[in-house]
């Protein structure tokens, strides 16, 4: 086997361990991956789009020229901040949410890149909303970022910061 074709068999193989491990929309939200395989979840349609936007070239054309429904002025966001400081943080931001203020709801905010304006909004959607965003004292970091998501995706300001959850 030449060495060309052990590297791609490679990378084709850890594929899918990655896309399962990093999560459910790995491919971002452009490119015609994103568009072909919009709504499908699992390892096959992330692997599948990722590769046609790979392949192609399209998403950073995409980007480039704000065509695909990519944006050229878009801001790249990872959950995985917001998710760990939710892990390690639940009791204390349980007790914050409640209240609508507190140092550790000024974290996630900050790490999600709400902007100052937007901050007072965010603060007391989450206590207006700690029990569609808490749904149980045993609800785990997921469901917590599940419950933060959809509560700031209901609201017209505060849905532009649900990519960071």
């Amino acid at each position: 086997m030449s060495l060309k074709k052990a590297m791609i068999i490679g990378v084709l193989a850890t594929l899918p361990a990655a896309a399962f491990a990093a999560g459910e929309n790995n491919i971002g939200t452009c490119g015609w991956g994103a568009k072909l395989f919009d709504g499908q979840s699992g390892i096959a349609p992330q692997v599948l789009a990722v590769t046609t936007n790979g392949t192609s070239g399209n998403q950073t054309f995409g980007i480039t020229t704000g065509t695909s429904g990519c944006t050229p002025n878009g801001t790249v966001h990872s959950s995985w901040k917001t998710a760990m400081f939710i892990d390690g943080n639940k009791e204390r931001l349980a007790r914050d949410m409640s209240l609508g203020r507190g140092e550790t709801l000024v974290s996630p905010a900050q790490l999600m890149g709400v902007k100052d304006q937007d901050k007072a909004l965010f603060y007391r959607a989450t206590k207006d909303n700690f029990d569609r965003i808490y749904s149980s004292d045993m609800a785990s970091t997921q469901e917590i970022m599940n419950g933060l998501r959809a509560v700031l995706a209901a609201d017209q300001t505060l849905s532009v910061y649900t990519a960071a959850i």
